[in-house]
């Protein structure tokens, strides 16, 4: 993918990964310009979500982002907290946080996965005005989804591996119960 092609991506929507029926609703802060580009969630080579996804028992392999469209079968999908793709997350401002927290909240309401995995602590304090919150189960329901707040698999993150990252999705895993089978 050239330096252009990536650049032409900015502002591009990824369409959602959804279904009725979802056990878990994955929500990503907003897409990477490779994921705008190639149109796959979690797309950036460094981006840790799919392995993370495999190795805490959510998935029977480890899928590659062009094989998003399977997870619904898993009772899994993917949405943005915002819609945008950017080269970083640090170019999403307060107000397009706090009306992608509100859009967010309306999709919920709609699909009615059980639960709602916010990947990145920081954009869902910005979304849902939750400052103080931390990576785990949250007290409040979003859309009537329980929350859970998960770490975020950017490659960025450095305060957390694969496998820990791994345990804390199989956290939200295992209270999730069971999934279709694979």
């Amino acid at each position: 993918m050239t330096p252009e092609e990536l650049l032409a991506a900015r502002d591009r929507v990824v369409p959602d990964v959804v279904a009725g029926g979802l056990i878990v609703l994955f929500c990503g802060i907003n897409p990477s310009l490779t994921s705008a580009a190639t149109g796959h969630h979690f797309a950036h080579p460094g981006n840790r979500f799919w392995p993370v996804l495999h190795q805490s028992g959510f998935t029977p392999r480890r899928l590659r982002p062009a094989e998003q469209a399977e997870l619904p079968q898993y009772g899994l999908g993917i949405t943005n907290v915002v819609a945008r793709a950017s080269a970083r997350a640090d170019e999403i401002s307060a107000d397009e946080f706090r009306k992608g927290g509100k859009s967010l909240a309306a999709k919920v309401e709609k699909l009615g996965p059980e639960w709602l995995a916010v990947v990145g602590v920081t954009a869902y304090r910005a979304a849902f005005g939750e400052r103080h919150a931390r990576i785990g189960p949250q007290e409040r329901r979003i859309g009537g989804a329980r929350v859970w707040v998960l770490p975020n698999p950017s490659g960025l993150n450095a305060h957390w591996t694969v496998s820990t990252m791994a345990d804390e999705y199989a956290r939200l895993r295992a209270a999730a119960g069971p999934h279709p089978p694979s």
